[in-house]
């Protein structure tokens, strides 16, 4: 089951219009992906949209519980410099999609994960 850190269109707001996580939701649930999902802002008005649909979790490392996989969304400020010890202990599967290049590649390889970072080369 994958994970998705960042549900809003915009780091400090509740706003999922046009939101880029959103499409990629639709997209996953299409496929019969389980996912579980965090936002510091957005989690009540995604569950509007999406009701049982989705694994709610109020913390984003209690959203990687189990995940085969993160993927990050929005660029909030609570998700730029995570534990990645912790998240490699919590996460299943290592292997991290970054759609808002948050991280130094090289960084996050060292700590074991596979790492995509959107429109950016991360081969170590």
């Amino acid at each position: 089951m994958p994970c998705v850190w960042g549900l809003a269109f915009k780091p400090r707001t509740d706003d999922i219009r046009e939101s880029p996580a959103l499409t990629l939701i639709e997209k996953l649930l299409a496929e019969g992906v389980e996912l579980r999902v965090h936002d510091p802002e957005a989690l009540a008005n995604v569950r509007k949209e999406y009701d049982d649909r989705l694994t709610y979790c109020d913390r984003p490392y209690g959203a990687l519980e189990g995940a085969d996989g993160l993927v990050i969304a929005t660029e909030w400020s609570e998700f730029r410099r995570p534990d990645f010890d912790v998240m490699k202990k919590l996460m299943r599967g290592h292997v991290i999609f970054d759609g808002r290049n948050l991280y130094e590649p090289k960084t996050v390889q060292s700590h074991g994960f596979t790492y995509y970072a959107m429109g950016r080369a991360t081969n170590a």
